[in-house]
């Protein structure tokens, strides 16, 4: 399996529901590093898994959704818990919407998969991975 992993980063704000989060029920900032690393099994005819610069422009654009937002407010992401690990999911899941949409460009169609991790610290953080074959749950809705 190849693979290609891009990076940035996204500041936002939330709450959360639940005993278990403690003082994290109050609203609080954090501060993700973002990681879209992009799987298939075979390079492509230009021996490529995908094109860096459109992944990294549509990685930047998905983030860009979230990034200095106060995700409470956000209508998508209502009654969601925004976990480290949900927004691995939601970003996972736009990303691979943009694939079978056609914006990674074609090369991208033969993606086997994509797992998102984001960094909370230096000792923590939490991935999603699912197949690009796989359509999102909720398309565009997260």
């Amino acid at each position: 399996m190849f693979s290609v992993t891009i990076r940035d980063h996204m500041m936002i704000a939330h709450s959360f529901r639940g005993a278990v989060f403690g003082p994290a029920q109050q609203l609080h900032g954090a501060t993700f590093v973002v990681d879209a690393t992009f799987r298939r099994t075979e390079l492509d005819a230009d021996n490529i898994v995908l094109d860096i610069g459109r992944a990294a422009q549509e990685l930047s654009a998905v983030v860009g959704q979230l990034n200095f937002r106060n995700l409470d407010d956000d209508p998508a992401l209502a009654g969601m818990n925004t976990t480290t690990e949900a927004l691995a999911q939601v970003i996972a899941d736009r990303l691979a919407e943009r694939v079978h949409a056609g914006d990674l460009g074609e090369g991208a169609r033969g993606l086997a998969g994509i797992t998102v991790t984001l960094h909370e610290s230096h000792i923590a953080w939490a991935s999603y991975e699912r197949a690009v074959s796989e359509l999102a749950s909720e398309p565009e809705s997260r």
